[in-house]
């Protein structure tokens, strides 16, 4: 039996169940309004949240919270790495010479697929780092037709020259971290590259 509470017209509502997510969350359902007082309104007690919550999801928003902190000082690491290299070289392109030197000389379309870029966005930052020196484009072992673009040995220095000021930047910003804290970093921050 559903039970009923007074409305303002004097007619009655349902009492909202556990269902009515509405009501759960302190709002009234869309199709009802609140019921007018009838009586002086007794003191106010504090609002209820807009939507209730529950310690998991609170920790939640507080990891999710940190994780977008930690990455603005990480892609700021980065883009501080590549200051005085090729003029043009941009995060995108530092990535495709990151995927290069990674798995080898790689066709248009597979290095598209690997970026998670269409072909045409690839060939046009392959042009611009061969236009630096950077990468050169092969023909295909298979299929002469077939471009492959590999990294140049100015690419594989430039690499190697980057990785190694990001890594002098990530240790700077790590020595601030004190020593008792860092033990659980090293195993939070391998559970969020794994995910």
């Amino acid at each position: 039996m559903t039970e009923l509470r007074p409305a303002a017209d004097g007619g009655a509502l349902p009492a909202p169940g556990p269902s009515d997510s509405s009501a759960a969350c302190g709002r009234p359902a869309a199709d009802q309004s609140p019921a007018a007082p009838e009586e002086p309104a007794a003191p106010e007690e504090p609002a209820a949240p807009a939507c209730p919550v529950t310690p998991d999801s609170e920790d939640e928003d507080e990891v999710v919270t940190a994780v977008l902190a930690a990455s603005r000082v990480l892609v700021a690491l980065a883009v501080r790495s590549l200051a005085g290299t090729a003029e043009d070289l941009t995060l995108p392109r530092f990535r495709m010479l990151v995927v290069l030197e990674t798995r080898g000389p790689l066709s248009l379309s597979r290095l598209a697929e690997q970026l998670g870029v269409n072909p045409s966005t690839a060939m046009r930052m392959a042009d611009r780092l061969a236009a630096a020196g950077l990468v050169v484009r092969e023909a295909g072992v298979r299929d002469r037709r077939e471009v492959r673009v590999a990294l140049a040995p100015e690419g594989r220095r430039t690499v190697a020259l980057v990785l190694e000021r990001r890594r002098e930047e990530i240790r700077r910003v790590v020595a601030a971290v004190p020593a008792d804290r860092r033990a659980g970093l090293v195993g939070a921050l391998r559970d969020l590259a794994e995910a």
